[in-house]
């Protein structure tokens, strides 16, 4: 039976190494062609070498929203992870009644598609500055800056919250029991148990949060569309802005090649961000 399924596990894989490939694989390397290209079309790509990863560098919007993403995903990520966390503790406890309801509810507005969401927050900032008496999203850009992370925060903390149910949940009680008996409080056992206990769980959610933050699109267009002039532009939404937003060759490449060095961004930082977090992990 086993060397059948061996045999045959190769057609079974087919189907959908073709959609990756046909989705994922084979665009990915005709962008990466198309990056050091003039073009309008994919058939009248022209090569012209580093050129346009030479204007990326030269582009101020690009820089200035290159360091806007990254004040935004500090935030956000300390943010949703901390109050994540905190949650999954305090969900965790045996004496709470009614843990399943408050799970299910932090968790609802994950299912809610970004632009909804984006258009959703929007209406309730622009009230809530209307009433107060301070300019609109599309005038006010640290509104927009803390809109963002309201709205990422709102979504993502319920998802990592039950990422950190799990892994709290995953720890031993032998360890809190003798963490106990030794005379340790609750402060200590979280510090000394059950959050180096809980490391793989962090490495997952700091991860996660980590790229959605960088690859923030949907939410940012709804909400503040990068304004007031570009000033709360992300990295994705610059992107899309240079590529589709601008007629003419030499913007479509130039477009093409932030895309690549935006991909290369998120896969650094996520790689040194995930060696950082797995070293500290506890092996049980």
């Amino acid at each position: 039976m086993e060397k059948a399924l061996k045999k045959y596990a190769p057609i079974f894989v087919l189907p959908t190494f073709a959609a990756f490939s046909i989705g994922f694989i084979v665009p990915f390397f005709q962008g990466l062609y198309l990056s050091f290209c003039q073009f309008t079309t994919t058939k009248n790509a022209k090569f012209i070498g580093l050129g346009n990863y030479a204007r990326v560098f030269q582009d101020e919007s690009f820089l200035d929203s290159f360091w806007f993403t990254v004040a935004f995903a500090i935030v956000s990520i300390i943010l949703i992870n901390v109050i994540a966390f905190v949650l999954a503790l305090v969900l965790t406890r045996n004496n709470l009644k009614g843990t399943n309801v408050f799970r299910t509810v932090f968790f609802m507005p994950n299912l809610i598609g970004g632009i909804v969401l984006g258009y959703i927050w929007q209406i309730l900032i622009n009230c809530i500055l209307s009433i107060v008496g301070e300019p609109l999203l599309a005038l006010n850009s640290t509104a927009g800056y803390w809109g963002l992370i309201i709205l990422m925060c709102w979504q993502q903390i319920g998802y990592m919250m039950i990422i950190y149910i799990a892994g709290i949940q995953n720890v031993p009680d032998t360890l809190t029991e003798a963490a106990a008996i030794d005379g340790a409080n609750a402060w200590q056992t979280m510090l000394k148990v059950k959050l180096p206990m809980v490391m793989p769980s962090i490495t997952i959610c700091v991860f996660l949060t980590l790229t959605n933050s960088f690859k923030l699109f949907d939410q940012n267009l709804a909400l503040t569309a990068g304004e007031p002039a570009h000033a709360t532009e992300m990295l994705a939404l610059n992107i899309y802005q240079t590529f589709y937003a601008r007629a003419g060759a030499a913007w479509k490449g130039l477009g093409q090649a932030k895309a690549v060095v935006f991909c290369l961004l998120v896969i650094v930082i996520s790689l040194i961000q995930f060696k950082a977090t797995h070293s500290k992990e506890v092996q049980q």
